[in-house]
């Protein structure tokens, strides 16, 4: 069966009213919002009390580079919640929202698989409870009132030229990568060159993400740099006015998610920032609530440990005010081969040689996390195609770095395939241990990039674009130097190529812009040749879907 099958047999036979699945976790009805029988939102009295609480303790999965046979952290994340639960250990996940982008294109949804899925997936994948079209309106209302303030007799003197505030959509459409706007006359706006991102990339996505309340929110919507004026002075949208009418379109967007899993474990689903061109993490609320209601509280980290592990360490965990208590890095003997120079097409066939190759990359990721002194264990999702002599490498190179490593069948067998993985987090959870941040944010931002590129990726140095200096100037004019940094890069290799396998050293990062985002409250280092707005592929998975006339779907992965 497809995944939709697996889900949508769950759904008409086994699905809770989410009013039963609050109930596991201490929730009365008046403390959702309901969108239909099975979605709710946490209302905002809800979680004002529960940030209150004691936080229970905090499970961050992340995993390699990611690869076309795919990593499955979302699955893994998911089976090994409802694992603990059939061990009796009151977990809670918090995951991302799904894009449209990467549903109607090549990478799949965020629900997971399998037997290890969070429904409903055909609603999380698509509309859910609207979030990610709020996030888009208000983007695009801010858009709008910036090109209404030039119209209008542009009384802050903003220049249309460095106006750097772009409109989004969530869909990939590379055709509106680069624009022009206000053609048409007079009455139709200043003429002007624009950008589209896609939604998932935007700065109000991380200023949603990254805040705990209403007030922060409207905070960190007031800071954000849209423009400079003629002479060079940064202009804000609190400069605009503006910044209660972009927060109460989202007033609805900011309450977190519930859903559950296949096997009713309370899943909080909020916030969906791309890891390779943000910073790829789930909102700071959801995953304090998760906190507050669960004993074990389980996150993922977008794409692989060197973006999004790195930038929920370096950004998400100060202002959450909690680090993780360990760490799991979700890996594949298929994704280790490919890495290892094994063709995708030949993934199937047992091949040690190619898995001990790859096995650099994992061993790189393994070590990139242990640097924050937190215990570490590897998950790796199995398939069916892998061998018991594979299984047996893999677990025996990680327990050679000191490492458990446990074969986990959470697709086929959900939360029973991930116990052995439950058994020995929940032991490695009492360990004790420092966090050690990676970069002191005090530091200049070369330095703080070089960390990163040198003790991450594994490069040896960083050259910057005639335009990225210009950006360090104007960074360093406005004090905006001691923000942390968000590195926007390829997801497919820990250096800038994408085309670089394994565990490549000594190579030389470039660096093209750095862009401020001060209501996030990071600074946005786009290397390489890295997009904020991606394309759909030569055969796009919406080629593939379809709707029955009494409303099923069909074709969702």
């Amino acid at each position: 069966m497809s995944d939709i099958e697996i889900a949508q047999a769950n759904e008409r036979t086994e699905m809770l009213p989410i009013t039963k699945v609050a109930e596991t976790i201490g929730l009365t009805p008046d403390d959702l919002e309901l969108y239909g029988k099975a979605k709710a939102k946490l209302s905002y009295p809800t979680l004002k009390r529960l940030a209150e609480k004691k936080p229970g303790k905090l499970v961050l999965v992340t995993s390699i580079n990611p690869t076309p046979a795919g990593e499955g952290k979302s699955t893994v994340t998911i089976g090994l919640g409802d694992a603990l639960n059939l061990r009796h250990q009151n977990a809670v996940i918090a995951l991302r929202e799904p894009s449209l982008g990467p549903v109607m294109g090549m990478k799949g949804g965020a629900t997971g698989g399998g037997y290890s899925q969070v429904v409903p997936m055909e609603d999380i994948n698509l509309h859910f409870t609207g979030d990610m079209h709020a996030l888009t309106t208000a983007v695009d209302t801010l858009a709008a009132l910036i090109d209404n303030h030039l119209q209008q007799g542009n009384a802050l003197n903003i220049d249309p030229r460095r106006i750097t505030w772009n409109r989004v959509l969530d869909i990939n459409d590379r055709s509106l990568r680069h624009t022009v706007i206000g053609v048409g006359g007079a009455t139709s706006g200043v003429p002007r060159e624009n950008s589209f991102d896609i939604t998932v990339a935007s700065e109000l996505m991380a200023v949603l993400c990254l805040s705990k309340n209403m007030h922060e929110l409207k905070a960190r919507i007031s800071n954000i740099v849209i423009g400079f004026t003629y002479d060079r002075k940064p202009v804000t949208v609190a400069d605009l006015e503006v910044t209660g009418a972009i927060a109460m379109l989202l007033k609805d967007a900011l309450k977190p998610n519930l859903v559950q899993t296949l096997a009713h474990t309370p899943t909080l689903i909020h916030g969906g920032p791309f890891a390779n061109i943000a910073h790829g993490c789930n909102s700071v609320l959801a995953t304090q609530t998760a906190l507050a209601l669960g004993n074990i509280a389980l996150t993922e980290a977008g794409f692989g440990a060197d973006l999004g592990a790195e930038k929920f360490m370096d950004i998400k965990t100060p202002v959450l005010g909690k680090t993780p208590d360990a760490v799991v890095i979700v890996a594949t003997v298929r994704a280790l081969k490919y890495n290892g120079g094994q063709p995708l097409k030949e993934l199937t066939t047992e091949n040690l040689d190619a898995l001990k190759n790859g096995f650099k990359n994992l061993k790189k990721h393994i070590e990139n996390m242990q640097r924050y002194g937190r215990p570490v264990l590897v998950a790796i999702n199995q398939f069916v195609s892998d061998t018991q002599a594979e299984l047996d490498a893999l677990i025996k190179a990680c327990a050679d770095l000191g490492v458990q490593a446990f074969a986990s069948d959470v697709w086929g067998q959900g939360g029973k395939g991930a116990l052995p993985l439950a058994d020995a987090l929940v032991a490695a959870l009492d360990q004790p241990g420092e966090f050690k941040p990676l970069y002191d944010v005090n530091k200049p931002v070369k330095d703080k990039i070089l960390t990163i590129v040198q003790k991450i990726y594994g490069g040896a140095d960083v050259v910057y674009d005639h335009k990225a200096e210009l950006a360090l100037k104007t960074i360093a004019q406005n004090g905006w130097d001691h923000l942390p940094i968000c590195m926007a890069k390829t997801q497919y290799s820990l250096s800038d190529d994408p085309k670089a396998l394994g565990a490549p050293t000594g190579f030389t990062m470039h660096v093209r812009d750095i862009q401020p985002k001060l209501g996030a409250g990071f600074l946005v280092v786009l290397t390489g040749s890295v997009l904020t707005m991606p394309g759909l592929p030569k055969r796009p998975a919406a080629m593939n879907m379809d709707v029955s006339d009494d409303g099923v779907i069909s074709g969702l992965f």
